[in-house]
């Protein structure tokens, strides 16, 4: 049952303009006090003023529509079903989240680098590194994919050291986690419409397990936020902005001061389609995640548990848990071995 807000407070995410802390020492103090308590309080944003063009971004959707137009046997040549990297187009209904279908069909990409199999006594989580799946007749998919996930990788690495500096922190602390072996991941995603059985699950409720996620989201709407009330609360879309939200890799680093918020999609109605494309901005793989020194740490809140999603240090760790859950069918072809037995 989806439950609505009537809080007029909850009818928007926090706006946070990226562009003013270029504006000199008054707006640029403001623009941290307004980041400090975005993603202290609510962990979610919307943000504007980041650089990203209309150009750029119209590249990015006219290709992933014209992607999505292809025959399905088109689509289908690249089912991430062949990909040990997780790599590809997911069919619709073979996503999983917290075990239940997601009634949607995506593209999976991240940075394009020569496959790395684990050897002998090295990580499992190596196998997350890996080409992607391009479809030959759209070759400005590619181009556009790529570009796209430069771009935001240097939103994200700005806004980070933003967000970092707004609580006191050192602006750079996480830099040497990313770099050139950063694991970013793109995902093109469709939701169809409702799968018709009484099912409105576009994508379950979760947190993301990275750093920063950026989501560009269409007109249509779905996207829905857990708040402090408990409730889940649609995000309006807004023309030109990112939709932010915080992963658990920062609440960990900050004891839970930062928080990563529960969120969804509920699908949109039967033959209506809804187009979004986040962007995650991940460490390395093999990244080590310490905490960070802050002013406000006797504040923190502590990191929300749960038994059934465990944290690890090693970030690599984390993802590959995520993926097994994920993408079963790819789990089960490529990776048995390292399937939790029932």
């Amino acid at each position: 049952m989806t439950t609505f807000a009537t809080d007029p407070s909850y009818a928007q995410l926090p706006i946070i303009d990226l562009s003013a802390a270029d504006r000199g020492p008054e707006e640029r103090a403001l623009f941290h006090a307004r980041l400090h308590s975005a993603a202290h309080d609510v962990g979610f944003f919307q943000l504007t003023g980041h650089g990203v063009t209309r150009a750029e971004t119209d590249a990015l959707t006219s290709a992933m529509r014209a992607f999505f137009a292809l025959p399905e046997a088109d689509r289908l040549a690249l089912d991430n079903v062949n990909s040990p990297h997780f790599r590809g187009y997911t069919r619709t209904g073979d996503e999983r989240t917290g075990g239940a279908r997601d009634w949607r069909d995506q593209l999976d990409i991240g940075a394009e680098r020569p496959a790395r199999v684990p050897g002998p006594g090295e990580p499992p989580y190596w196998w997350l590194q890996g080409p992607n799946q391009w479809p030959a007749a759209l070759p400005e998919l590619r181009t556009a994919a790529l570009a796209w996930i430069e771009k935001l990788s240097a939103v994200a690495q700005r806004l980070l050291r933003e967000l970092l500096t707004a609580i006191g922190a050192p602006a750079g602390f996480y830099d040497p986690v990313f770099g050139a072996h950063a694991h970013p991941h793109l995902k093109l995603v469709r939701y169809p419409g409702s799968a018709g059985d009484g099912t409105d699950q576009g994508v379950g409720a979760h947190k993301d397990y990275g750093f920063l996620t950026l989501l560009l989201q269409d007109t249509v709407g779905g996207l829905q936020v857990q708040r402090a009330d408990g409730n889940f609360h649609e995000v309006p879309p807004l023309d030109g902005a990112f939709v932010v939200n915080l992963g658990e890799l920062l609440e960990v680093a900050t004891n839970g001061y930062l928080v990563a918020t529960n969120h969804r999609v509920v699908s949109p109605p039967a033959a209506t389609e809804r187009f979004s494309v986040p962007f995650f901005y991940n460490p390395a793989l093999d990244a080590k995640i310490t905490p960070v020194p802050f002013p406000h740490a006797e504040k923190a809140r502590g990191i929300s548990t749960d038994p059934s999603n465990p944290l690890y240090a090693e970030y690599g760790y984390n993802e590959l848990k995520g993926k097994l859950r994920a993408h079963p069918l790819v789990a089960e072809r490529h990776h048995a071995n390292l399937l939790t037995p029932a």
